[in-house]
């Protein structure tokens, strides 16, 4: 049997162009054995294609190709066409019915569902990371976050380090309570990423309590009592002070707000 040489020609990386080539000759039981496939990925210019085209010629080659490009496309087709190639042009008809189907022209740039896909990617491990360092859990993802949240308990910290992980920011959240000594790493971050939540006593009051009854508690225990909340508080400030970071301000502020607010800071640094 005759060597099989398939060129995978794409203006991207070429998995799409490579994974339908091998599927249909995976249906010639012996073939895959004699077949040899070449990417030539990131193609982006004639000169390009010209050389491929001459190797292809050479070689005697089919080329399957993925070209976003209407201009990069047609030349395949015309040129592979002159030189008598075999050419399959997998991503062109789809394009072409979506269009007229659409009534829209496509964007024409290359790679957009791999951007999507690491967009994705990087989406879900900043989730992973809010989750495994939330609470202060463990301190050593202090020093591996973009933004560190610190503040007393019930000051919207983890909602917070949630809605900022779906901007795909890595957050990490430390409580901040008279009787624990904060992490060492917590002195050791950059200020610039590290914020302080503090909100009115009187507001923090109302949600400790309304928490308390939730959790089918007493609302009089210490832990929602205005003179425990102000010792908190004084401690919180003094932390932050130590660590040198920005106070904000959450009383009345809705989690996107404030979500809003860090990420403005943090374009302007």
């Amino acid at each position: 049997m005759s060597l099989l040489r398939v060129f995978i020609v794409s203006d991207s990386v070429g998995e799409t162009g490579e994974l339908v080539a091998k599927a249909a000759i995976s249906q010639y039981l012996n073939t895959e054995q004699n077949a040899v496939l070449k990417r030539f990925p990131y193609i982006d210019s004639i000169d390009h294609l010209q050389e491929i085209i001459k190797l292809a010629e050479g070689q005697r080659a089919v080329i399957v190709y993925t070209l976003v490009s209407k201009e990069l496309r047609h030349f395949v087709e015309r040129e592979t066409a002159r030189h008598s190639i075999k050419a399959i042009d997998l991503m062109g008809p789809l394009l072409d019915a979506l269009e007229e189907e659409l009534h829209s022209a496509p964007i024409g740039e290359a790679g957009l569902v791999r951007k999507l896909d690491d967009d994705y990617f990087k989406k879900v491990e900043a989730i992973e990371f809010a989750v495994k360092y939330d609470d202060g859990r463990d301190p050593r993802g202090i020093l591996l976050a973009d933004i560190v949240l610190v503040g007393v308990s019930r000051t919207s910290k983890t909602p917070l380090s949630q809605y900022l992980a779906h901007k795909r920011l890595k957050v990490a959240n430390v409580p901040l309570v008279p009787e624990v000594d904060p992490p060492d790493e917590l002195f050791d971050v950059d200020p610039k990423k590290c914020f302080g939540l503090v909100i009115s006593p009187e507001k923090l009051n109302n949600i400790r309590k309304e928490r308390l009854i939730a959790l089918g508690l007493n609302d009089d225990a210490n832990y929602a009592k205005l003179d425990r909340i102000h010792e908190e508080i004084v401690h919180f400030r003094k932390v932050v002070d130590r660590i040198g970071c920005e106070t904000l301000d959450v009383t009345n502020r809705a989690v996107e707000e404030t979500a809003n607010l860090i990420l403005g800071k943090l374009q302007k640094q």
